[in-house]
């Protein structure tokens, strides 16, 4: 548990997590939209194509702000009480901090992201429909069909993003009087650590979409998923939508941790 002299970091580690992840969720959205259409075994003209972009961002508005708190607050604390004990292993704190805060995400971002794109793929379908439909055919737990994919593609990309986003900012700080980054500059660090990790997790990213896409009988599992898409489509078929992926996750990088960076800058009264 926190200790009392942690508790403010906490309800502040709460509120710029959730500000980073309604940023970077509403502004982006449009991207996330033509990713997951192009990605849908329907394919992009039949789900939609560059029609309602917007289409599903209600689920987004619900989940967004709690799945990014969550992260954030885990992240921070795991972060911090490893960094006491394990000295000079930087990345790797960085890695099992951000990988154990998915985990603890995914709790939240797992039925959002379902509802989210079955919204996106799928025409005339509002949010209290897609939710009595998954009820009606898989219970509660078809909320999170797809989580072990989620959590499969999750851990991958922090383990690439965090401790490359975290080193960044430590070698820019380093060149700096103050010693410490600019949101800008943590902003940008972001974007350069999310644009690596899109580009190398995006199978990972087309089997999570596919198997969250399934809606009748069981659903399939990451293995056999890849090797579907890699049997159709080859490794074009693996690597689809990784041009707004990387575009949409190049940007939110920018837009998340720098809106997480300047919402820690003015909230410093929480502390």
């Amino acid at each position: 548990m926190p200790s009392s002299e942690d508790k403010g970091s906490v309800v502040r580690w709460l509120v710029c997590g959730a500000t980073a992840g309604l940023a970077v969720d509403i502004g982006l959205y449009p991207l996330d939209t033509i990713k997951s259409r192009m990605q849908s075994k329907q394919g992009f003209i039949a789900a939609g194509g560059f029609k309602d972009v917007y289409r599903g961002m209600s689920s987004v508005l619900v989940g967004s702000a709690p799945g990014a708190a969550i992260f954030f607050l885990t992240y921070k604390y795991i972060n911090g009480q490893m960094k006491r004990s394990i000295r000079g292993r930087d990345a790797l704190v960085d890695a099992v901090s951000a990988s154990l805060a998915e985990i603890a995400a995914c709790a939240v971002r797992v039925p959002t992201e379902l509802c989210k794109q079955r919204g996106q793929v799928n025409k005339g379908t509002r949010l209290t429909l897609i939710c009595k439909e998954i009820m009606e055919t898989k219970g509660l737990k078809g909320f999170y069909q797809g989580y072990g994919s989620t959590v499969a593609r999750e851990i991958p990309f922090s383990i690439i993003q965090f401790p490359i986003w975290e080193a960044l900012k430590r070698k820019v700080a380093e060149n700096k009087e103050s010693g410490r980054c600019s949101p800008l500059e943590g902003a940008a660090c972001g974007s350069v650590a999310g644009c690596i990790a899109a580009g190398l997790t995006t199978p990972l990213d087309v089997a999570k979409t596919r198997i969250m896409l399934t809606k009748t009988g069981p659903a399939p599992g990451i293995l056999s998923t890849l090797k579907e898409v890699y049997t159709t489509g080859g490794m074009g078929g693996l690597y689809s939508g990784v041009v707004p992926r990387v575009m949409w996750i190049s940007g939110g990088g920018f837009v998340f941790f720098g809106a997480y960076e300047t919402a820690i800058h003015f909230t410093k009264f929480l502390d």
